[in-house]
């Protein structure tokens, strides 16, 4: 038989249904009397089943629908108290094992059946007491006017009062409006622990507990003033023998003929072990079921309440905290493992700041949060997060495991004027993100201005696809000069973002976006495509110039397979020739996995196009790879450059970088390549690199990056070779 279809596009087992529906009419029959035949019970049963399969397996889950089966079973004179117990019972891993097989290990799946079967406790509590109060209030309307008329001589009337009275189930007592109690039938007494004629003897207030709700005690003046005729309430009593009962109160007011307050009458019945159950099943929805801390729903009702009641000069302060690496624990040793990890260092961090008036809660995974409860300020934060840190930090033994432990703590601590719970909670993952970026095992504070640079730069990041869509980015030109004679010999081309509201950014504030994001083989792509086209207008222009334009290729770009079809389809779509485009590279692009040279150099040396290695002396440095590849020209990394200086500030740093940058230069004639000298900012840098034989310079003694305009005006002055 196929599986029935539910809301939300959820099935579950009708042959399970079908089989738990007669197990449960089996059940009821079997523990008292049924007032359907077994067919009907059983038909009846199959009905809720389906109703509680359908609230399980809803989207918007709800537990109403369970509530509702509760009270339709007492609806349906289902209520011997065994009912209750079997069928609440059952609604956990038995139902979700014969109705919903394969759901057992659904997420949420045992959260939202301990829901269900509190919902269902509370609709089954709830019908039952309305039941037995509705034909309580009935038995006492009787027994009022049976008493009237025994007044007025109606004497078997008192004899059926008495009766109903002394009979009654639950505990009714009647008391005068100053409180004394002038009658009490034996359930009451029996549910207090005290004989009748000790209760008689006693105030109404005695009996009140010392913890009840406020407004208790006005509550009931009003009633015997006459401001009010009946009220309800659960509330606590001590038994005379000191324990506690849970009771449901109704009080109502008898007036004389004339209006005035006369008498009050309590009927009460004994809900204690309905409120015990109640109690146990908000604990399980309220604490995390691994490691019995307070879960999120719990904690995020709690921060509410403080920002709730919190005045103008409260402060609050949150520790994220997460432990580094679990996921490296649970693959590598086991989930059952993990599990017990989390339950050592729950205990360690609860713990930690026992009787500090903090918070500890499970998020999920092995993320724990610290509401830190101190007016102390920043200070009190960061003290529990070394606190929590130091806890983590000891070695836990887990089984036959010793394991060694770290956290990152993410602290905000501030005003709570100044900010709500979902800030709250955003800007403690944000800064969690921080510690976790910096290294294991520490914490790092919220920084509000870091902050609105990180929201700056993710904004920089979803923009660069629709900018590149756009055309808004521009290249830029900086010259490469021959050291020898002073001629313009290339350029290197240099991108720009025109952003439309923060005007001329550098290539420092997006490249990298643009390299995490991928975006970075796009524009690439567009780069090479037009300094090629830049290029090749030059070329045409100024045909004896001959002048190189050098692109820059990032580490991604060089691993795109696609990159020799990219370079010559550039080639190829603006008609350059290819001994007039240098692609640079830096060293850790130049190796690739296992130090092996990137297979596609050769075929872009192939093209004809020369190929440079950009920061040379940063990187690898592997001399014993630099040799075999298809490499035109080194350009020396800008700090060997600067270190070459005139004020001679450090005589033996500016020696020794010149012995470095002499060093290099022999190296790389020998292996008959071209040298290009970065950052060349004065006219003495330029001087001894002259002297060094270093072949090119580029910086802005030369000049700095400029539009393609200037260039060809450069060109058209005769700067060129």
């Amino acid at each position: 038989m196929q599986a029935a279809p539910v809301p939300g596009g959820e099935d579950f087992s009708r042959p399970g249904a079908q089989a738990y529906a007669a197990d449960w009419a089996r059940a009821v029959c079997r523990l008292g009397f049924v007032p359907l035949s077994a067919a009907e019970t059983e038909r009846l049963l199959l009905v809720h089943t389906v109703r509680l399969a359908q609230a399980l397996l809803a989207p918007a889950f709800s537990a109403q629908a369970a509530a509702d089966v509760g009270r339709a079973l007492v609806e349906a004179h289902l209520t011997e108290p065994g009912v209750l117990d079997w069928s609440v019972r059952a609604l956990g891993d038995d139902f979700l094992a014969q109705v919903l097989p394969g759901r057992v290990e659904w997420p949420g799946a045992r959260e939202r059946v301990t829901a269900v079967q509190g919902a269902f406790s509370a609709g089954f509590a709830r019908a039952l007491r309305d039941r037995t109060f509705s034909q309580q209030e009935r038995i006492a309307r009787s027994a009022w006017q049976a008493r009237d008329a025994v007044e007025q001589a109606l004497r078997d009337s008192e004899a059926r009062f008495r009766a109903v009275f002394t009979g009654a189930a639950i505990g009714i007592g009647i008391a005068g409006v100053d409180g004394r109690i002038l009658d009490v039938n034996q359930s009451f007494a029996d549910m207090l622990g005290y004989t009748i004629e000790e209760l008689r003897e006693i105030n109404v207030a005695s009996l009140f507990h010392a913890d009840d709700a406020a407004g208790m005690w006005e509550l009931y003046q009003e009633l015997v003033e006459g401001k009010t005729d009946s009220a309800r309430v659960e509330k606590r009593y001590h038994r005379k023998g000191g324990s506690l009962v849970w009771t449901d109160l109704a009080v109502s007011l008898i007036r004389y003929d004339d209006g005035r307050p006369r008498f009050t009458v309590a009927m009460i019945e004994d809900i204690t072990e309905r409120y015990e159950l109640q109690q146990r099943l908000r604990f399980q929805a309220l604490h995390d079921p691994l490691t019995g801390l307070p879960n999120r729903t719990l904690f995020f009702e709690t921060l509410s309440r403080v920002f709730e009641t919190a005045g103008e000069e409260q402060r609050v302060g949150i520790c994220f905290l997460d432990l580094d690496g679990f996921k490296a624990i649970n693959d590598s040793l086991g989930h059952d493992l993990g599990d017990l990890l989390l339950i050592v260092i729950s205990r360690r961090l609860a713990d930690c700041v026992a009787g500090r008036g903090h918070l500890v809660a499970r998020m999920g995974g092995d993320e724990f949060v610290i509401l830190v409860d101190s007016g102390g300020g920043l200070d009190d934060a960061v003290e529990v997060a070394e606190l929590a840190l130091a806890a983590v930090s000891a070695p836990v033994h887990v089984g036959d495991q010793q394991l060694a432990v770290s956290a990152s703590i993410g602290i905000v601590e501030c005003p709570a004027a100044e900010t709500s719970v979902s800030e709250l909670m955003k800007a403690a993952d944000t800064t969690l993100y921080w510690a976790k970026a910096e290294g294991r095992g520490r914490w790092a504070v919220y920084d509000p201005e870091r902050s609105a640079a990180d929201i700056a730069r993710s904004a920089l990041a979803a923009g660069l696809p629709a900018a590149l869509d756009r055309g808004e980015f521009v290249l830029h030109y900086q010259p490469i000069v021959s050291l020898l004679d002073g001629t313009m010999l290339a350029v290197e081309a240099l991108v720009r973002w025109q952003h439309p509201e923060l005007g001329l950014i550098g290539p420092d504030r997006f490249i990298g976006l643009a390299e995490e994001t991928g975006l970075i083989v796009r524009l690439g792509a567009w780069v090479l495509r037009q300094a090629c086209r830049d290029a090749e207008g030059w070329r045409r222009a100024y045909p004896d110039a001959r002048l190189v334009v050098s692109v820059n290729l990032a580490a991604r770009q060089a691993d795109d397979p696609a990159i020799v079809d990219t370079v010559a389809e550039a080639l190829t779509r603006t008609g350059l020739p290819a001994e007039l485009l240098q692609l640079e590279l830096t060293e850790s692009a130049v190796m690739g996995t296992a130090g092996e040279p990137l297979r596609s150099l050769h075929e872009l040396a192939g093209l004809g196009v020369r190929l440079a290695i950009d920061d040379f002396g940063t990187g690898y440095s592997n001399l014993a790879y630099l040799r075999r590849l298809p490499i035109h020209c080194l350009k020396l990394a800008g700090p060997f450059v600067e270190g070459i200086r005139a004020d001679g500030a450090d005589v033996a740093t500016d020696h020794r970088d010149e012995r470095i940058v002499d060093a290099l230069v022999r190296l790389a004639h020998a292996l008959e390549l071209w040298v290009t000298a970065e950052a060349v900012e004065t006219e003495v840098q330029a001087e001894r690199l002259r002297a060094l034989r270093c072949d090119t310079g580029q910086g802005l003694w030369f000049g700095g990056p400029v539009p393609a305009e200037q260039i060809r005006a450069r060109l058209a002055g005769g700067e060129a070779a």
